[in-house]
């Protein structure tokens, strides 16, 4: 049995590119990880990294090693969390990332009612847009949303959320109504983290640069703003709820609504996702299966 001492170590250390990464994402002590690692190649009687001060990389023989053991702790942890999850009393931390007004009013209400399920667990939410490092902030996974840059990293859909448009009627009084997106282009858009504004028109996308006198990251501030009719706004359908139902906003260009951006439940790599962080996830996607906007 002592031959399987380090594989669990190696196989962190060979897919986060490093001793202390690694020590990490396992909640050991990087001398833990270096000390099993050098007992795992003594045994072995072979390199498996070549090591600088900058970068640990696989050798030729550890990457055919690699190819081999991570299949073996897929395994054992799937074995694991079977068992674990027949007992299912989740504890620790659980650590999530997340932007917008989405999520602050529709996913921490939902992860509210998943830590009721489980008494012994503490959930950590950080409400932060900014790209975060997975293992150097401890994250397990993050709430994005919009478009995707191919980062290597997990990204499963949430849901998509379509899109509306709308303004003050004082507004549109002073300025007038567009009736076709290019007509934007005249007016006072308010601004979130994109200038180009995607619409439908028939089959065809339609994308026009706007500009306007406001701009912010903040969803609560673009529509304040909308509200005391500094321009128009376009952002998803729950963003307007409260204007529109208490006659403050009013819809327009309905038949150029994008049918929308999504929003995602990204993570750096499965086979590191603790059993609270992979439940968490499956509660979410369940949850938001069938929601509608």
């Amino acid at each position: 049995m002592d031959s399987f001492e380090g594989i669990v170590e190696f196989v962190a250390v060979a897919e986060s590119q490093g001793f202390s990464a690694a020590a990490k994402q396992l909640g050991v002590s990087t001398s833990h990880v270096s000390r099993q690692i050098s007992r795992l190649e003594e045994r072995l009687g072979s390199a498996l990294f070549a090591r600088t001060t900058r970068l640990v990389s696989l050798t030729e023989t550890g990457q055919a090693y690699y190819h081999q053991c991570k299949e073996l702790v897929n395994g054992l942890q799937q074995a694991n969390e079977q068992v674990s999850s027949q007992q299912l009393q989740l504890s620790g931390t659980l650590r999530v990332s997340a932007a917008g007004a989405f999520s602050e009013q529709f996913v921490a209400p939902t992860l509210m009612e998943f830590a009721k399920l489980h008494p012994e667990l503490t959930i950590d939410m950080d409400f932060n847009s900014r790209m975060v490092n997975f293992v150097e902030d401890g994250i397990d996974f993050s709430i994005r949303y919009g478009q995707l840059q191919d980062s290597g990293l997990v990204a499963r859909k949430l849901l998509d959320r379509p899109m509306m448009a709308v303004a003050s009627p004082e507004y549109l009084t002073k300025y007038g109504t567009p009736n076709h997106p290019k007509q934007l282009k005249q007016h006072s858009c308010l601004i979130a983290n994109n200038d180009h504004w995607r619409f439908s028109e028939g089959s065809e996308e339609l994308t026009i640069k706007v500009q306007g006198r406001w701009r912010s990251n903040n969803v609560h501030a673009l529509v304040q703003a909308c509200e005391e009719h500094l321009g128009i706004a376009y952002l998803p359908k729950s963003s307007f709820s409260n204007g529109i139902e208490q006659h403050k906003l009013v819809p327009i260009l309905h038949e150029f609504w994008s049918s929308g951006v999504s929003s995602w439940i990204v993570y750096q790599n499965k086979r590191f996702l603790p059993l609270r962080a992979r439940l968490a996830i499956d509660y979410l996607l369940e949850r938001f299966k069938d929601f509608q906007e």
